[in-house]
């Protein structure tokens, strides 16, 4: 529908152009008189008017006052749906879908914030007038500033969580299949005076910390089981996380998941023929470890990896015997 269209029941007929009413419209005379305008007053009497529009006034009621004098950490948005761009270690490229959040701490006496400026900010510094474009990691710590800043916040946190696929061969027959890991990406971002990691919180310059976290799935085998039984173990699928502060050199995800593997009684595979399923069978026998065991060795591994400063790992054991499951964790700042 033209402009035109939209104006013409608000205004005289004979201030419409022609080519903009329809060729069948149908005569004034046949209208019911309760559904034609009822001017009054100059426009009467045959002289035209307008109708000021006056600009709205809309109340920003996050921006009002809150009396309950209690500040929150965390407030924002969850579960974006949005594409991301990742380069990987082979020199290639990767597009996966990404599940977003974004918060920002809210002071006590702000009664909210503006959830539709995160969106806001993060179209903007992703796309920059560019249509189709994707987030890639090194948009992250200016987009977690940028929403620091847009909501005046003293800190703001975002998170991007996607599946990572990684070709991996079998171990006998070297058949090929995709592999998925799942990977978050963090970031904090805090202003001037602000607290955090490798800030005083005395004054100085804004800073974004950043943290890869990484999931791996993997074999674990009971030693116990293995001890106690005349034949047999009992083994499980675990999944093992590493989430890690870096020096600023780059850790790619492959290092981090062949990292993770390691760690287990042996790695999983996409696909896996029969010699495949005999050779990882027996090695996983040959290597059982508890959950203690996992977590440990994961440690010992990370502490020898010079380019983490700081590491948080995980390992739970789906028990394949027990109703429950089993689980560990270690952190740890290599900085002192």
């Amino acid at each position: 529908m033209r402009k035109a269209d939209l104006m013409a029941p608000n205004c005289p007929t004979d201030s419409v152009p022609t080519d903009s009413l329809p060729t069948d419209s149908v005569p004034t005379d046949s209208l019911p008189t309760d559904s034609l305008p009822t001017d009054s007053g100059p426009a009467a009497s045959g002289t035209s008017h307008t109708t000021e529009v006056k600009p709205m006034t809309i109340p920003d009621v996050q921006a009002s006052a809150d009396a309950r004098r209690v500040a929150i950490d965390r407030v924002g948005v969850k579960d974006v749906v949005y594409p991301i761009r990742l380069r990987t270690r082979d020199g290639g490229e990767q597009t996966a879908v990404a599940t977003i959040n974004m918060y920002v701490s809210l002071p006590h006496h702000q009664k909210g914030t503006h959830m539709s400026r995160f969106l806001e900010v993060l179209n903007e510094q992703v796309l920059g007038g560019t249509p189709c474009q994707a987030l890639t990691p090194e948009h992250i710590g200016a987009v977690t500033q940028a929403i620091r800043e847009r909501l005046n916040a003293e800190e703001a946190h975002f998170e991007a969580t996607f599946t990572y696929f990684i070709e991996k061969h079998a171990p006998v027959t070297g058949s090929a299949g995709l592999m998925n890991y799942e990977v978050t990406l963090e970031c904090t971002a805090t202003g001037p005076g602000g607290a955090g990691p490798g800030k005083s919180g005395d004054g100085g310059d804004t800073a974004e910390d950043m943290i890869l976290r990484v999931a791996a799935p993997a074999t674990s085998l009971c030693p116990c089981s293995k001890e106690i039984s005349e034949y047999g173990a009992h083994n499980q699928r675990c999944r093992i996380e590493a989430a890690v502060r870096t020096r600023g050199e780059i850790v790619w995800i492959e290092d981090l998941a062949e990292i993770l593997e390691g760690a287990a009684s042996h790695p999983v595979y996409a696909v896996l023929k029969r010699p495949d399923e005999k050779f990882v069978t027996e090695k996983a026998y040959d290597n059982p470890k508890f959950v203690e065991d996992i977590i440990r060795d994961l440690a010992v591994a990370l502490d020898d990896e010079d380019r983490v400063t700081w590491y948080r790992i995980t390992s739970e054991n789906y028990e394949s015997i027990h109703s429950h499951n089993a689980f560990a964790e270690i952190e740890k700042d290599k900085r002192g």
